[in-house]
């Protein structure tokens, strides 16, 4: 029961991760105007996602601009779109895998050892999408923070880390720890299940009875 538990608790935590995986890359708040500063004008607020980018007026009023071209995005846009979609796809395949390995589930009950193999790939899988929706949301907060430190860049283009870069940070934390106890519960149980044979003795031993 405790096994299944375990494994339960990892699939519900990495696919929350998953879920906030998908949020973070829609949404638009990657990095937010700075107020830092004495002449900012805090009339109207600008936001920049990887798919477009808006301003927020003191009125309420929000406008916003998908990307015109995809070749003209910065390599640090581009690279972070692929580094998320990439996530995002292998967390769908590690859910269907994790699905049909997890001891809670009717499929390959007849194959305990098969399941395993199965949850253990679900959970590797995971963890490989988990770090690399870490290593977007990362790389593209370095280069804010080397923007936004940079003397050169002008007090009114400066910008901070946007809502959608904590998300991303958090739903890779649960990935990884999600497929980390899937793994590791896999393993513990393969392990705990390996079969124990007692020492053999030698069934011809010298000055024995023969019949």
């Amino acid at each position: 029961m405790a096994s299944k538990g375990i494994q339960l608790l990892g699939f519900t935590l990495a696919f929350l991760g998953f879920m906030g995986s998908i949020a973070s890359t829609v949404m638009v708040e990657w990095k937010a105007s700075s107020y830092a500063g004495d002449n900012i004008i805090t009339a109207q607020a600008l936001y920049e996602g990887l798919w477009k980018t808006c301003a927020s007026q003191s009125t309420g009023q929000i406008q916003c601009k998908v990307y015109d071209s995809l070749l003209q995005l910065p390599a640090i846009v581009q690279g972070t779109r692929g580094l998320m979609l990439a996530s995002i796809l292998l967390c769908t395949i590690s859910v269907l895998v994790s699905m049909v390995g997890m001891k809670c589930t009717t499929c390959m009950e007849e194959q305990p050892e098969q399941k395993n193999k199965v949850a253990l790939a679900g959970g590797v899988i995971f963890i490989i999408a988990g770090v690399l929706a870490l290593a977007g949301a990362s790389w593209y907060a370095s280069r804010i923070a080397q923007d936004f430190y940079n003397p050169f860049t002008p007090t009114n283009s400066k910008f901070e880390f946007g809502s959608a870069l904590y998300i991303g940070w958090g739903s890779a934390a649960l990935i990884i720890i999600g497929g980390s106890f899937l793994c590791c519960n896999c393993s513990s149980k393969s392990s705990a299940s390996a079969p124990r044979y007692p020492p053999s003795r030698s069934t011809a031993q010298p000055g024995g009875n023969y019949v």
